[in-house]
C-alpha cells in the first residue's frame, strides 16, 4: 500500500462535496479535509428563492449535508468558518485562517482541490451599498431577505435570468409588487428572443411589470426608507427593496494568487481531468472555464449538475493511478447547456446551442423548426401545448440544440433530446426514437418524434422551410410616432409591397380562422378545398404556406409539390408568427 495521501479541498457545496465523497469511495485510507469559509459546507443554492417564497418552509431542508454527516459517514473532516488565504505551490501547502479564533495555520497537501464557486456581481452603480439592496447567493442572504419581507410591499428585481425570475416569482407569491428590469431586449438570455417572448407575456399575466432595455444609473434612499431607482432614460421607480441578480463571476482570487492559468472569461482553465497547469491542483465547479461540446468555445456554466460531474472526475484522477480502472474512462467532455426553470406553473428548458450562439460563432450550416404539440393526446383531459424550437445541422442532420416551453411535459422532452445530442445523434434518430406512450403521458408520435420528423422531412426536401425572419423583414413596416394605433396593429396593417416578388403567402386554415387574424397579404385557400382551387395560384412565384401550428401546411406542401409548385412552409404556423410579431413590437 502506498503512503497515506492527504487531500485538501477548498470549498464545499456541489463540486467540492461531491469530489470529497467520491475520493472516499475510491480511497478508504486517504486523509480528506474540506475548508469552507462559510458556516455551511453543503447546501442547496437552487432552493434559496423557494425558501424566500415559503415553498420551502424549514431552513434545515436546504442543508444537503452537515459536518457531522461528513465525519460519521465518510470520515471526512470539515472545517467551516475557515478561509484559505494563500497557496504555496512549491511547498504544497496552504495558509488557512480560523475566522472564529482569528488564528492562521499552515496545512500541507499531496493534492489540492479548489471549489470556491462564484460570487454575485454587484454592478458599480451609485448607491448600490444602501440598505434594502440585496443579492441572493447564500443561506444568510436568504435570511436577510426573509426577515425584511414584512416591510417590503414593492420590489425591483434587476436581472431576468433564471435566478432573477425565480426570485421575482417567489416575491409575488409573498404578496410583493415586482418590477423586473432587464438591460437587454429580452429576458432569459439562454433562449432565443422569439422563444423568450412567450415567457415575457406569461409573467406579465402574473402581475410582474417586465421592463426591457432598462439601465439603472443610481439608487437613492428616501426619508421614509424607501429607495428611488433612477434609470438612464431619466425615469424613476420608488420601491421598498432591490434584488440584484445580474449574474455571477468566478471566485478565482486564490487561483490567481497561486499563478494558475485563467481563461478569457475569468474562470480557471483545466484539462479534461479537471487538472490545472499545476499537476497537484484540481479545480471544479462555478470557478471553472469549460468548453461547449458543440461550438468548442470556452464559456462559464455555473450550475450544480456540471459541478457534481466535475467533482467526481477530479476525484477519480486524484486517486486513479493507485486504483486500477478508477480513472481510465473518466474525462470531462464539456458543457452542453442543458438547464430548466419553473415559473408560475410554466416550465422553460433548453439544451445544446441556441441560434444566437451559432450566429456568434459564424456557423451558418443550420436549420430550425418550430412546433406546438400537446404534452399528451388531445382526447385525454388536460392536454397542454408545448412550444418547441429544434436546431440541427442542415448538412448532416446532427441535432444541435432545442428549447421548449409549456405547462407540462417540457423537461422530459428536453432531457430526451439532450441525451441524443450527447450521443451525436441526428434528426433521423429523433423521428425513430421509441418513447413511452399512454394517453395521459404522450402520443404515438411524441413531440420528440414530431420534431425529428419535421426536420428530417425538410432534409429530404419533402418539407422545404421558409424563415420567418424573411417574411417579417420583407413584409412588415412599423410606423413610429403614431398615436392612432398600437404597434401590434401597425405591424398587422402597414405592409410594404414585396420588393423581391419571391413569395405568395397562402393560409390553408378555415375561412373563420383566417378572418379572425391572418398574415397581411396572405390569401386563404383552406386545405380541404385546395385541390379544387389550384388554378388560383401562380406557378411563377414561390408559395409560402401557413396554418395554425404547421400540420395542415405540411399536408398542403405535399399536395402542391406534386402538382409542380415551388413551395415552402412557415414552420410552426400562426403560433410562431405571433411569437415573432411580439418581439418586433
Amino acid at each position: 500500500m502506498l503512503a497515506k495521501k492527504r487531500i485538501l479541498i477548498v470549498g464545499g457545496v456541489a463540486g467540492g462535496a461531491s469530489c470529497a465523497t467520491r475520493i472516499r469511495r475510491l480511497c478508504e485510507d486517504c486523509e480528506i479535509v474540506i475548508f469552507e469559509m462559510g458556516s455551511y459546507v453543503s447546501f442547496a443554492n437552487c432552493g434559496l428563492p423557494y425558501f424566500i417564497g415559503d415553498v420551502i418552509v424549514e431552513e434545515d431542508k436546504l442543508l444537503v449535508a452537515t459536518p457531522e454527516l461528513f465525519k460519521n459517514r465518510f470520515n471526512i473532516q470539515v472545517c467551516t468558518d475557515t478561509e484559505v488565504i494563500s497557496i504555496d505551490k512549491d511547498n504544497k501547502s496552504i495558509i488557512v485562517n480560523d475566522k472564529k479564533s482569528g488564528q492562521n495555520r499552515v496545512e500541507q497537501y499531496d493534492s489540492l482541490v479548489l471549489s470556491t464557486g462564484a460570487s454575485a456581481i454587484w454592478p458599480g452603480i451609485k448607491g448600490i451599498d444602501l440598505p434594502g439592496i440585496y443579492a441572493l447567493r447564500t443561506i444568510p442572504d436568504s435570511r436577510k431577505i426573509r426577515s425584511a419581507l414584512h416591510n417590503i410591499k414593492k420590489s425591483v428585481v434587476m436581472g431576468a435570468g433564471y435566478l432573477g425570475l425565480e426570485l421575482a416569482e417567489n416575491l409575488v407569491k409573498r404578496g410583493v409588487d415586482v418590477t423586473l428590469l432587464q438591460s437587454s431586449n429580452q429576458i432569459l438570455p439562454m433562449l432565443d428572443k422569439e422563444m423568450a417572448g412567450y415567457i415575457e407575456k406569461h409573467i406579465e399575466k402574473q402581475g410582474i411589470n417586465c421592463r426591457l432595455n432598462s439601465h439603472v444609473s443610481s439608487f437613492k434612499q428616501n426619508q421614509d426608507q424607501s429607495l428611488t431607482v433612477s434609470l438612464s432614460n431619466k425615469e424613476t421607480i420608488i420601491t421598498d427593496a432591490v434584488m440584484i441578480s445580474v449574474g455571477v463571476k468566478p471566485r478565482v482570487e486564490l487561483a490567481i494568487q497561486a499563478g494558475l492559468k485563467i481563461g478569457e472569461h475569468g474562470g480557471v482553465r483545466v484539462n479534461e481531468h479537471m487538472q490545472t497547469d499545476d499537476p497537484n491542483i484540481w479545480v471544479v465547479g462555478d470557478m471553472v472555464e469549460v468548453q461547449h461540446v458543440i461550438t468548442g468555445e470556452w464559456t462559464l456554466f455555473p450550475l450544480a449538475g456540471p459541478a457534481n460531474k466535475q467533482g467526481r472526475i477530479a476525484a477519480a484522477h486524484i486517486v486513479g493511478h493507485e486504483f486500477s480502472g478508477a480513472s481510465a474512462t473518466m474525462s470531462y467532455r464539456g458543457v452542453q447547456g442543458t438547464s430548466v426553470c419553473g415559473l408560475f406553473d410554466f416550465t422553460i428548458a433548453t439544451t445544446g446551442v441556441n441560434e444566437k450562439q451559432l450566429k456568434a460563432a459564424n456557423f451558418t450550416d443550420y436549420e430550425k423548426v418550430y412546433l406546438h404539440p400537446s404534452n399528451h393526446v388531445g382526447y385525454y383531459p388536460g392536454a397542454k401545448p408545448i412550444h418547441i424550437k429544434l436546431i440541427y445541422n442542415s448538412k448532416n442532420g446532427k441535432v444541435l440544440g432545442a428549447q421548449a416551453l409549456g405547462e407540462s411535459g417540457v423537461a422530459r422532452r428536453i432531457d430526451v433530446i439532450s441525451s441524443f445530442i450527447q450521443m451525436n445523434a441526428t434528426v433521423y434518430d429523433l423521428e425513430e426514437a421509441e418513447l413511452c406512450y399512454a394517453p395521459q403521458f404522450g402520443a404515438t408520435k411524441d413531440p420528440v418524434n414530431l420534431a425529428g420528423m419535421i426536420a428530417a422531412n425538410q432534409l429530404r426536401d419533402n418539407h422545404p422551410l421558409a424563415r420567418w425572419e424573411e417574411l417579417m423583414d420583407s413584409h412588415i413596416q412599423v410606423v413610429e410616432g403614431s398615436d392612432e394605433v398600437d404597434a401590434a396593429d401597425q405591424l398587422l396593417a402597414l405592409i410594404l409591397d414585396d420588393p423581391y416578388k419571391q413569395a405568395q403567402i397562402v393560409d390553408v386554415r378555415t375561412v373563420a380562422e383566417y378572418q379572425n387574424k391572418h398574415i397581411p397579404n396572405a390569401i386563404n385557400l383552406p386545405l380541404d378545398s385546395l385541390r379544387e382551387r389550384l388554378g388560383e395560384l401562380s406557378v411563377e412565384r414561390e408559395i409560402w404556406l401557413v396554418c395554425g401550428v404547421g400540420q395542415r401546411a405540411y399536408n398542403a406542401t405535399r399536395i402542391l409539390q406534386q402538382h409542380g409548385f415551388e413551395v415552402k412552409n412557415l414552420s410552426g404556423g400562426m403560433q410562431t408568427y405571433h411569437s415573432f410579431l411580439d418581439v418586433q413590437i
